[in-house]
């Protein structure tokens, strides 16, 4: 059976006539997209009992979503189908062209099977292995609604692409981040659900900033130095990766026909910006979920990990994963092991960072051949260099390489650094907030530029 045709069959958001839209038209569509998914995040599955998954903070985080809602599967469908057929096509296990518009039509029809697929497998996962147990004679009922909620982000997703600034995935995944961010840094109420700021000298809150005024104000210098450290580590994240995004090499290019006229062409440093990153850490959080759910299934531990007060302690969860090197060194409690769980951490994060940073390359039109096509087809040469793509295709391959492979393995550095020195949220998740919303604030900026200048409008166009 020919897989075009069911293809077909596939509902999808309709792309918009223009080529480039309104600044107000996507800034109406983004807005919406965000406010839906707020409140999809706060409606609660209907017929849950237990939410065993609530202790995976750090999943949530990833994978865009808050366990027990409607939402709970996030962006994990998009990222691991998204991961698959990489590697799938990557691999020549899957011969797919996708240097051509037809084989990225078929790429991403594949892909959206997939997601399907995934939506699917996901929820059954969830409910049937008890991470999210149903009352009984309401298990498929709350199937259906987590795959209501998969379709909806899924959707959003497309929505936002071809409607919005940008990726939905990102969207989301900078949005939750920074709700959380925020609520780590001045959350008033502690778990009890007193409000310290009612009686500051002795309720203890929970917000690192509060934690920091308690502890000056007690003498309690472990609590300082260790609420200090997670707020120095969030900033100087915060810093690096803002420096790390002015770093570009510049391809000048020159018209043509207009002698005189030029502009530079950038190529960033991170020139496949968070992609890589969230593809490893949602496989990660996929890894540790996983291993949690089999584990609470079986009774036993697994190869996947064992789980003690919602942490691994061993197998291929604690291997992959972090623990805050820093805190345990304040609080007195490092041991070698936690060095070597960190060694192995980055190791994974920089090698995957970098696979998955050239298969996006290849497979989503930035390599050096898309590029020459559609700098020749604005009508921009290399000056002194014939109007020719494959003359710039050639030149464009010096770069485009070495950035996609320096860059992925820098970005998974800093992710998996950052995480084991423990910031606010983590290290992770500092990273990505604030390299996704740098990249929206560049689609922004660029946007409002076009809408201002009607020549730069046409060229952007062409």
């Amino acid at each position: 059976m020919d897989l075009r045709k069911i293809f077909s069959y596939i509902p999808e958001v309709k792309e918009p006539e223009e080529k480039k839209l309104d600044f107000k038209i996507k800034l109406k569509w983004t807005l919406i997209i965000l406010i839906s998914f707020f409140i999809l995040a706060n409606i609660s599955l209907f017929g849950l009992s237990e939410n065993a998954l609530e202790r995976f903070e750090y999943l949530a985080i990833i994978l865009a979503t808050d366990f027990g809602s409607i939402i709970s599967l996030g962006i994990g469908p998009i990222v691991m189908a998204s991961i698959i057929l990489q590697l799938l096509v990557g691999s020549g296990i899957l011969n797919i062209d996708t240097a051509t518009e037809e084989g990225r039509k078929f790429f991403q029809g594949i892909q959206k099977l997939l997601v399907f697929f995934f939506i699917i497998f996901e929820s059954l996962v969830y409910v049937l292995m008890g991470g999210l147990q149903a009352i009984e004679g309401f298990t498929f009922l709350v199937i259906f609604q987590l795959i209501l909620g998969g379709l909806a982000i899924y959707y959003m997703d497309e929505l936002s692409n071809k409607w919005g600034f940008g990726s939905g995935v990102s969207l989301f995944i900078g949005a939750g981040v920074s709700w959380r961010l925020f609520t780590a840094a001045f959350q008033f109420l502690n778990q009890q659900g007193r409000n310290c700021l009612i009686d500051f000298t002795n309720t203890a809150c929970t917000g690192k900033f509060f934690v920091l005024i308690q502890s000056v104000i007690g003498h309690h210098s472990i609590e300082f130095f260790s609420s200090f450290g997670a707020i120095a580590v969030t900033i100087g994240v915060f810093l690096i990766v803002v420096w790390a995004q002015s770093l570009k090499v510049e391809i000048p290019l020159s018209f043509g026909r207009i002698r005189g006229y030029g502009v530079k062409w950038p190529l960033a440093f991170f020139y496949t910006s968070v992609i890589p990153v969230i593809f490893t850490s949602a496989l990660i959080a996929t890894t540790q979920l996983f291993g949690g759910i089999l584990e609470n299934w079986l009774g036993r531990p697994t190869f996947l990990g064992h789980f003690i007060n919602n942490q691994p302690v061993s197998g291929l969860a604690f291997w992959l994963g972090s623990t805050n090197l820093l805190e345990l060194t304040i609080r007195g409690g490092f041991l070698p092991l936690y060095l070597f769980q960190g060694l192995t951490h980055i190791l994974f994060f920089m090698g995957f960072s970098t696979l998955f940073a050239v298969f996006w390359v290849k497979t989503s039109g930035m390599d050096a051949k898309s590029q020459a096509h559609k700098i020749v087809s604005s009508g921009l040469q290399i000056a002194g260099f014939r109007q020719d793509e494959r003359i710039l295709e050639s030149i464009l391959e010096r770069y485009i390489t070495p950035l996609t492979v320096m860059g992925g393995m820098t970005i998974g550095f800093l992710a998996s650094l950052s995480d084991l020195l423990g910031a606010m949220v983590s290290g992770t998740a500092i990273l990505l907030v604030v390299m996704i919303f740098f990249q929206f604030y560049q689609s922004i900026s660029q946007q409002h530029q076009a809408d201002m200048n009607p020549a730069l409008k046409k060229f952007i166009e062409s």
